[in-house]
């Protein structure tokens, strides 16, 4: 199926202002802010020209990301800085005590490759290091958060590093620099950030460095002033003269390994904070890896993901396969919605069931990724109604036979934390990367490495906990060096062997369905990139019941609520970003209107030279 009015991208060398071009529009059920003038560098969701595109959830790192372009810069350098300047303006989100995916298109050969820098337990985690020794039960999760026990080996600055070897034409101190700059003037403080500061006053005063940095004068930053992080600026500085072996192996490994090990808690708190199993061995082993992506052809189109230890590449994956079986149409959003949520179930199931790190478990990719398997799950839905609740998974063994019904238990998706940020970048030359960054939990473990100026990850409670209770093997236990299973789904989508569209999303385990809706929206339901991004979101992960934004419950629950659905509301899913290739050149880069306070998308130019 062609997508209409796409063409390939161009890939003619630009130049010239940096300027943007607001094209705000309407989104089902979504306000939208107004347009500022042309040429202006105000927060816009949406910007359509050439030479290069970003999207980003904030201004200063959709900025960042443009001056790189606009210095000639590529895809990669642009995406490093902005991720670089979020760690300044998002340190909830994301920063150099985390981790993430990287997934990158590459105009001169036309491959997409992926860098996986997910964060990695101590060698001395076990697959009980997350039950309490004395009660045998698990640790209640709200205390796993915050704590050194739940603190991965950090892979973000490796994944710069290895991203700009492979693909980058500028360095490291170079593309540093606009954080640097950031972090010393500092940034203004907006609502998103004053109600997630709010939300963690508890525990960040708990933590004396976090206490320090977050909460000035132990108060929440009022919206409108200017909080500034010297100490980042000097950590900045710091990678920018040493490269990233400082945080590795030089002296802020070993302040890292201090501060999980004894996290500096206020002496008259009375929270348990566990310290954690890292050692300074652990940071001089981590390595970012390169990983093959995922690929699974729907319609016309490659789809390309993150593979394992990202559940992202592979349930959208097997969920678009399935709904290639089914078939989705724009005459009937109804059923096409319908269609979305049970494949969602079903893909979860699986997901649960087979995913982990690969370097420790054996994932059935290749047949998770199977059309066969696909039309075996597809069987199982019913066009009528909903599954009345969670379903047990298939068998991905190669041997498939049309609808034949699942057996077992269904296995618990487990918890992660709802924050993570995206971002994508294109250059002049056609280059892509779509790039989700995060530190888990919104703020992280808490746990700010004193004089650092930066949160430590949570990333490790994305392990499970426990064996489940069914007694099937778990593929998400905990093991000495092992990467968490996660749902981040950086996602490129090409035709033809370009580009067309590269999307991904924060959220936990929401994020695979806000990508799939999304690409839903976007390639069967007629909407554009921007309202299929802006619109009203449900992510059904093999539940009772679906979670669903007001406005799509408003909009659809009646009709869904037909045929079986039942939906719980929450505020909002997700906070996506996207750029899609328009043809002749042109690229329209994509943020959310609202979510999150709304996100901010530039291009380098918004008129042909």
């Amino acid at each position: 199926m062609a997508v209409p009015g796409t063409t390939s991208v161009g890939r003619t060398a630009l130049a010239g202002l940096v300027t943007v071009l607001a094209l705000a529009g309407p989104a089902p059920a979504q306000a939208q802010p107004a347009p500022p003038p042309a040429g202006s560098l105000a927060k816009v969701p949406v910007a359509t020209g050439y030479g290069g595109a970003v999207a980003t959830v904030d201004l200063d790192a959709s900025r960042a990301a443009l001056e790189i372009l606009r210095q000639g810069g590529n895809a990669v350098d642009a995406a490093v800085a902005a991720a670089a300047v979020i760690g300044v303006t998002e340190p909830y989100s994301g920063g150099i005590g985390g981790g993430g995916f990287f997934v990158h298109y590459d105009a001169r050969t036309g491959q997409v490759s992926t860098v996986d820098g997910r964060e990695t337990a101590p060698a001395r985690m076990r697959s009980d290091s997350f039950i309490d020794p004395v009660t045998r039960d698990p640790v209640p999760f709200a205390e796993a958060v915050t704590s050194g026990l739940s603190v991965g080996v950090p892979g973000t600055p490796r994944t710069w590093e290895r991203a700009l070897a492979r693909w980058g034409t500028m360095s490291l101190a170079d593309v540093l620099r606009p954080a640097i700059v950031v972090a010393e003037r500092g940034f203004v403080v907006d609502q998103t950030f004053y109600d997630q500061t709010q939300a963690n006053f508890a525990r960040f005063y708990d933590i004396l460095p976090t206490r320090q940095l977050f909460l000035p004068d132990g108060k929440v930053p009022p919206v409108g002033s200017r909080l500034h992080n010297h100490d980042l600026a000097a950590t900045y500085r710091l990678i920018a003269d040493d490269g990233v072996d400082v945080l590795y192996t030089g002296p802020i490994a070993d302040e890292i390994v201090d501060t999980v090990q004894d996290p500096p808690v206020d002496p008259a708190a009375t929270r348990n904070v566990r310290p954690g199993l890292m050692a300074a061995a652990d940071l001089s082993a981590y390595q970012a890896l390169d990983r093959e992506p995922t690929r699974v052809r729907y319609h016309d189109l490659d789809v390309y993901g993150m593979a394992p230890p990202s559940s992202g590449g592979s349930t959208v994956g097997e969920a678009l396969n399935i709904l290639e079986e089914v078939g989705v149409s724009a005459a009937d959003p109804v059923q096409s919605l319908h269609s979305y949520l049970e494949a969602s179930r079903l893909s979860f199931a699986d997901r649960n069931r087979y995913v982990g790190d690969p370097g420790f478990v054996s994932v059935p990719l290749a047949e998770l990724l199977s059309q066969g398997f696909a039309a075996e799950r597809a069987c199982l839905i019913d066009p009528d109604h909903a599954a009345p609740g969670a379903v047990p998974p298939g068998s991905p063994d190669g041997q498939y036979e049309p609808c034949v019904a699942a057996s077992g238990a269904a296995t618990a998706a487990g918890n992660e934390g709802p924050s993570t940020t995206h971002l994508v970048t294109a250059d002049r030359w056609g280059n892509v990367v779509a790039y989700n960054l995060t530190i888990e939990q919104t703020g992280g473990s808490g746990i700010v490495v004193p004089g650092r100026g930066f949160l430590l990850n949570n990333e490790l409670t994305d392990f499970s906990f426990a064996p489940p209770a069914s007694g099937l093997p778990d593929p998400n236990l905990p093991a000495p060096g092992k990467r968490p299973r996660s749902s981040m789904a950086p996602t490129i989508v090409l035709q033809d062997g370009s580009p067309l569209l590269a999307v991904g999303s924060p959220g936990g385990a929401t994020i695979i369905t806000t990508v799939l809706q999304i690409l839903l929206n976007r390639l069967d339901l007629g909407m554009t990139l921007p309202d299929a991004l802006a619109a009203p979101r449900a992510s059904q992960r093999n539940g009772m019941t679906t979670q669903a934004e007001p406005a799509f419950i408003d909009a659809y629950g009646p009709a869904l609520e037909a045929k079986d659905h039942a939906f719980g509301s929450t505020t909002e899913i997700g906070a996506a970003t996207g750029l899609e290739f328009l043809g002749d050149g042109r690229m329209l880069a994509a943020a959310e209107p609202v979510r999150r306070g709304g996100g901010s998308a530039l291009v380098l130019m918004p008129d042909r030279p």
